[in-house]
């Protein structure tokens, strides 16, 4: 009896401890669980660390630099580059542009100096002397400064002098050209000079202020400002709305929203975001038309508002605002899908890898497609790109075709590189919250849209 009692109190002894051995095992099976997710955490903040740094600190622009046609002549007929010897190593060093190529483009002025009468005269016999030619002396640059000056208009005024021995005097005035803003001493060119240093050269109204000040006016920035205003909502907004009216007549739109802050807005806050949103026509052989639309938030009604009556193609990104737009046919930008697989690619390995630009005039290797035994050796976000990278290439090639034959060439081409990608993308499954699973999420939520494009050859 005893000896059982002795069994079933060891058996229940090993029964504790087994399970605590299993909730031990569970413990340390979530904390590994927990150590993963937490590497993959830091793995994805310090990735996210350095694509702020490349922003900040390094290129930010995706495109090619196109070689300027007008600077390779000149370097053809340039002085060749000069050999210099350095202690470890040699290097080119670039001509000194002339001062004909520096100055261009500036008008040309001549100054004629002519001898005076005693000069003119032969040292020798005192016979006149006759001009043969002129010698260049010196070049020099000029600037004519800035100048504020009073306009007097002044109106004629006629009588009839027959009419008025009947004691009926008739008078004729001149007509006058209107002023630019009534009771106002504005004209349209000091209107343009201000516009173009707040806008153009970026010169806040309290410099040019003081600017005026020292060319012998008094004009408060609040004076200035009310000119820029009045002058955009009388002269420049029912330009703007005839340029909207074509616009919306057109085939093809791209449309983007980028963010500004605009102080002291009325009912925001100063540190308020608000957005400028940007319409551009596309490539139909028309005069280009780009237009600039302020709001005060992102809601997709105000692209909804703005495109009203617009039935066309509408090139965006994958933001679902655009979605609200009534009648069109989205087509998703491939830009930011390769940009996502970009910058989901280890800063290391993304220093050797490059993103073709189809405006580029730079002769670029056909990218391949990797091979189902190049993909181990590769990781997803690189192949990602290489799919990206190869429809770039294909549309470079077409280019120059007709919108006819580049429809049926992408058709013919590109439809095959599309299925192979999505097919790839569904083999995927990323870690989670990380870039490669944001890059994967935004192709297969635009999978139709990204492709819309394939419908039109333009």
């Amino acid at each position: 009896m005893v000896k059982e009692d002795q069994i079933r109190l060891m058996q229940t002894i090993i029964d504790q401890q087994e399970k605590r051995i299993q909730e031990k095992d569970a413990v340390i099976a979530d904390l590994r669980k927990l150590v993963d997710e937490l590497q993959s955490l830091k793995a994805n903040l310090e990735e996210t660390l350095k694509e702020f740094q490349r922003q900040f600190f390094g290129v930010r622009s995706e495109k090619t630099k196109v070689p300027d046609k007008k600077q390779e002549q000149q370097n053809a007929t340039a002085e060749p580059a000069k050999t210099v010897e350095v202690k470890s190593h040699t290097r080119q060093r670039k001509p000194k542009a002339t001062r004909k190529e520096l100055y261009a483009n500036l008008p040309v002025r001549e100054i004629v100096i002519p001898l005076t009468e005693e000069e003119r005269r032969c040292p020798y016999c005192n016979a006149e002397m006759t001009t043969i030619g002129y010698t260049d002396v010196r070049e020099e640059l000029r600037i004519t400064p800035a100048k504020v000056e009073r306009i007097l208009y002044k109106q004629e005024v006629a009588v009839c002098p027959e009419c008025r021995k009947d004691g009926d005097g008739t008078l004729v005035k001149a007509t006058t050209p209107t002023a630019l803003f009534p009771h106002s001493p504005a004209s349209a060119s000091i209107v343009a000079y201000v516009m173009y240093h707040k806008t153009f050269v970026g010169t806040p109204y309290y410099r040019q202020e003081s600017g005026m000040f020292q060319l012998g006016v008094k004009l408060p920035r609040e004076t200035m400002a009310n000119w820029c205003i009045q002058g955009a909502g009388k002269y420049f907004y029912p330009l703007f709305e005839r340029m909207h009216e074509l616009l919306i007549q057109r085939d093809l739109i791209h449309a983007d929203e980028t963010t500004c802050q605009v102080l002291r807005e009325e009912g925001k806050a100063a540190e308020s975001i608000s957005y400028m949103w940007i319409y551009l026509s596309g490539n139909d052989g028309l005069p280009p038309i780009i237009l600039y639309d302020y709001q005060a938030g992102r809601a997709g009604k105000y692209a909804q508002q703005f495109l009203e009556g617009f039935h066309g193609m509408l090139q965006c990104d994958g933001y679902q605002g655009y979605n609200k737009v009534d009648n069109v046919l989205l087509v998703c930008c491939l830009a930011h899908c390769r940009r996502k697989f970009y910058e989901a690619i280890p800063a290391e390995r993304r220093k050797k890898l490059k993103l073709l630009d189809i405006n580029s005039e730079e002769e670029i290797k056909e990218p391949l497609l990797p091979k189902k035994e190049e993909i181990p050796g590769m990781i997803p976000a690189e192949v990602g790109l290489a799919y990206c990278n190869k429809l770039f290439f294909l549309e470079k090639q077409f280019r120059d075709l007709t919108p006819e034959e580049r429809k049926d060439r992408c058709l013919e081409t590109e439809v095959p590189v599309w299925e192979s990608f999505y097919a790839w993308l569904e083999q995927l499954n990323p870690v989670k919250r990380s870039k490669l699973e944001k890059a994967v999420i935004y192709a297969k939520n635009h999978k139709k849209t990204l492709r819309n494009y394939l419908q039109d050859g333009r």
